[in-house]
């Protein structure tokens, strides 16, 4: 489990850095790999199972394939290279991110001093706290999409840990709730691509009455 927390935070600290919304795509799909490999580890450690691998599944289909798949055909469908590449300096949303995981381990080396979890709590906070960062610093919608992702990874991470595995009827509520937000968000995306002829979001102040 600590290699899975290296490689996390890793791929997580990389996507702050990615201004290419396809490389950004990949390593969303890469992330919710290694979620999938946690709940399988989660699942293993606790009887396997149904139970124990279904929320494994469900992530490598939802998550790894389905999600990134759908995030991808949105932006194949942009004309423009330009639309393709971030314009923000990423130095701001890596800084943020640096600041969350000091601050994670901080919080639980404070709060749970003697947890053996305490490391890929650490992660799910900063997770969390990464995710919302670029869905708040990015503009293009496809980075605040794979921002949702992540903080959702977070939650979902940490619930797991502190469970020891969720309920099946939360896990599927999760992952349906999910699926329908992306779904959402990717159709709205395209309608704000046919509109505006642009994905980032700033145009849409130019509909304040």
């Amino acid at each position: 489990m600590e290699y899975l927390v290296v490689a996390l935070l890793f791929i997580v600290l990389l996507q702050t850095r990615i201004m290419d919304l396809r490389r950004g795509i990949i390593c969303l799909s890469v992330q919710s790999a290694l979620i999938a490999a946690a709940c399988l580890i989660v699942g293993t450690a606790h009887g396997g199972g149904l139970h124990g691998f279904l929320p494994g599944v469900l992530t490598i289909l939802v998550k790894v394939i389905f999600i990134p798949y759908a995030i991808l055909r949105v932006v194949r469908q942009l004309t423009d290279e330009r639309e393709i590449i971030s314009d923000i300096n990423v130095n701001y949303s890596t800084a943020v991110a640096a600041g969350s995981l000091c601050l994670s381990y901080m919080v639980f080396d404070s709060l749970l001093p003697s947890v053996e979890e305490r490391d890929i709590l650490a992660s799910s906070m900063f997770m969390i706290m990464t995710g919302l960062a670029l869905i708040v610093m990015r503009s293009r919608a496809i980075m605040q999409m794979i921002g949702l992702i992540t903080l959702e990874n977070g939650i979902y991470l940490f619930g797991l840990i502190m469970t020891e595995g969720l309920p099946m009827i939360i896990e599927l509520g999760i992952f349906l709730d999910v699926l329908i937000a992306v779904v959402i968000l990717v159709i709205l995306t395209s309608r704000l691509r046919l509109s505006f002829k642009t994905t980032d979001t700033n145009v849409l102040k130019k509909l304040k009455g």
